[in-house]
């Protein structure tokens, strides 16, 4: 592969924008030609080897600069980033440039072989890889402090001298898979190869894990009409969905595990190593050298961290969880006050206003959790991981157990405390039902909306302006930088986890829950491919083999969901009656059946292997041959060693 980096040119006759660099306005001139000068030299001496092409318009700006490679360029970097492709005998392998006529429909003259989003992957690989070799600081700007090894690019963005970088959109591609994906209203699968393709791996998974979870739920659904119909009243009669409610949180989330990694088998990204992590961007410390790569890099106590975690998080955290406890006593006292109200005032308008509280609630529980959110961020950005996987790891951590709290702590309170399964029935419904109207509003229907007078505004613009540049990329350019940035699917994961707890927890009590559910899912489906594909700017790909730490809090969620639905069905009459005289032994006998349901889905889950079997061997035989490489080649050189 070193010798291949030698013919590589910066000169490409069919430049193609792939990325999209903005400068701050009014950014030295010797701190851009500094720093366009380090993209465009060779490997060798540092630089990233790619192409740029500043976006000149009328006004004479020089902000924004299209970062291009050449076909040879990206190809050695697909190996650099270990991409797996297909190869011709259908099997998935790391792609090497030594090999690439092994793969399939690689040709020489073939520019699809690789996806834009991988191209785009693989221009930000190299340009995060941008190191400082001897400079202190970044030229122009004194403050902006340099060591040798620290990423170029991580420095400009947290001293403000570049703006953004983002990937553009193919116009052309776009169009045919937004016609496929939500141009009309279909009953079908999506088309997830083609969102791969597009938007990477990590945002098709979250795709595929919303359809997947959709069609999990019409069981529950088709279950919860009838019993909706014939037992509205009957709370007797929760026991056996209760039951059901029981097994199905368990299955569905073991078979996902299968069809997760069949999907990521056939995008290869279950097979990729996974890269040494460098320092997050947003990490700071004192300068020293890091042990394991003997680079040069900021070096932060441990023990600091722990206390920032311990004595300032910790605490801030508790208290939080404290208000929102005193808000749900609150909600407590408006539905006590409604409920007067109905009693001596028994009308139509009454009988709205015993919803009142539960809405108001659900509006005040969206507010809080998102300003905790901004709250949660700021902190475990304060606490100063090093590693972006710790930093969300910890993040994901404080929103959840707020979030839990938050959302079902009230639920809890009306099933256990006060036993008053109408409140139950009446809180779910609201909570869930103003919550999914409420996101769905502010995550899609809002944005979409801004976005649109924003892009009329900007056409008026673009098009008074006089430009040799073409007009269309010019078009393009201005009006994505002006786009929202994508932040990730933590959010989106977040709203199924908390829609998987009110239909795991007490759909027992409220049978229509996984129908709005589905209902919900099925919008939410079409608004979210929406505002992927005309709201927000286009994201990097991130390849991934799974949804992270996402699994193990739905799996809390349904170990939570058998203690919960075990307690409501020893709470149920039908079995209260089996043990008229004795309380103790109901106690137990839940207990114990808590117990066995636990140890079963346990066993489940050790049973149900995470992987097909075919995959298995797919795998294993892709270890075995690269272990023959690897001893074929040891002997090689002692062969080798030995003729000397």
């Amino acid at each position: 592969m070193a010798e291949s980096w030698s013919f590589l040119d910066a000169f490409e006759p069919n430049f193609r924008p792939l990325v999209v660099i903005e400068l701050a306005k009014g950014t030295k001139e010797e701190t851009i030609k500094w720093f366009t000068k380090r993209i465009v030299d060779k490997k060798a001496n540092g630089g990233a080897q790619l192409l740029v092409k500043p976006l000149v318009t009328e006004s004479g700006d020089e902000n924004i600069y299209l970062i291009g490679a050449s076909h040879l360029r990206l190809l050695l970097g697909a190996e650099t980033v270990g991409l797996v492709k297909e190869c011709n005998d259908n099997s998935m392998r790391t792609f090497t440039y030594s090999s690439r006529k092994t793969f399939k429909d690689f040709a020489d003259d073939n520019h699809n072989f690789l996806t834009m989003a991988e191209c785009q992957y693989i221009i930000k690989h190299e340009l995060e890889n941008l190191r400082a070799k001897d400079e202190k600081m970044i030229p122009g700007y004194p403050q902006a402090k340099l060591y040798p090894g620290k990423s170029i690019v991580r420095r400009l963005l947290t001293s403000g001298i570049l703006v953004q970088i983002f990937p553009l959109h193919d116009r052309e591609e776009l169009k045919k898979l937004r016609q496929s994906w939500y141009g009309r209203v279909k009953v079908g699968y999506q088309p997830l190869d083609e969102i791969r393709c597009y938007f990477g791996e990590t945002i098709a998974l979250y795709f595929g894990f919303l359809e997947y979870f959709t069609f999990a739920l019409i069981p529950m659904a088709v279950i919860g009409i009838p019993y909706y119909v014939f037992a509205w009243e009957d709370y007797d009669k929760y026991v056996m969905f209760a039951t059901f409610n029981l097994l199905w949180s368990t299955v569905i989330l073991e078979v996902w595990k299968r069809i997760c990694a069949i999907m990521t088998f056939r995008w290869g990204t279950l097979l990729m190593k996974r890269q040494f992590e460098e320092p997050r961007s947003g990490f700071h410390g004192v300068l020293g050298i890091n042990p394991v790569t003997g680079r040069e890099e900021p070096v932060y106590s441990s023990i600091k961290r722990q206390i920032r975690i311990y004595l300032v998080s910790l605490p801030f955290v508790c208290l939080c969880l404290y208000f929102s406890l005193y808000v749900m006593m609150i909600y407590f006292d408006l539905e006590q006050w409604a409920l007067d109200y109905h009693e001596e005032n028994e009308s139509n308008f009454s009988n709205l206003m015993l919803f009142v509280p539960s809405i108001i609630y659900a509006v005040v529980i969206e507010i809080m959790n998102r300003i905790y959110r901004y709250a949660a961020e700021f902190l475990t950005s304060w606490e100063n991981h090093r590693l972006e996987s710790s930093y969300q790891n910890h993040l994901i951590l404080k929103v959840l157990v707020f979030n839990f709290l938050n959302c079902f702590a009230s639920l809890f309170y009306i099933a256990f405390v006060l036993f008053d399964m109408k409140l139950l029935r009446q809180s779910l419904a609201t909570l869930l039902i103003t919550s999914q109207i409420l996101n769905q509003f502010a995550e899609s229907l809002l944005p979409y909306w801004l976005q649109k007078r924003h892009k009329k505004r900007m056409k008026k613009r673009i098009c008074s302006l006089k430009t040799d540049t073409d007009l269309s990329l010019v078009e393009q350019v201005n009006l994505e930088k002006e786009m929202g940035t994508y932040f990730g699917t933590f959010d989106d994961y977040l709203e199924l986890f908390l829609q998987f707890g009110y239909v795991s927890l007490f759909s027992c009590v409220y049978p229509l829950a996984a129908v709005f559910a589905v209902l919900n899912n099925i919008t939410e489906i079409y608004s979210d491919a929406l505002k992927m594909c005309r709201v927000y700017k286009r994201p990097f790909a991130e390849p991934t083999a799974n949804i992270g730490v996402w699994q193990l809090a739905f799996e809390t969620m349904s170990v939570i969901s058998v203690v919960t639905n075990c307690i409501l069905i020893g709470m149920s009459p039908q079995v209260n009656a089996l043990f008229p005289d004795a309380k103790m032994d109901l106690i137990l006998t839940v207990a114990l059946v808590e117990h066995l349901l636990l140890a079963i889905k346990f066993i489940m889950a050790f049973v149900i292997p995470d992987k097909p079997r075919d995959i298995q061997i797919k795998l294993a035989r892709l270890e075995f041959e690269s272990l023959e490489a690897l001893k074929q080649q040891q002997m090689k050189l002692a062969a080798e060693s030995l003729k000397e």
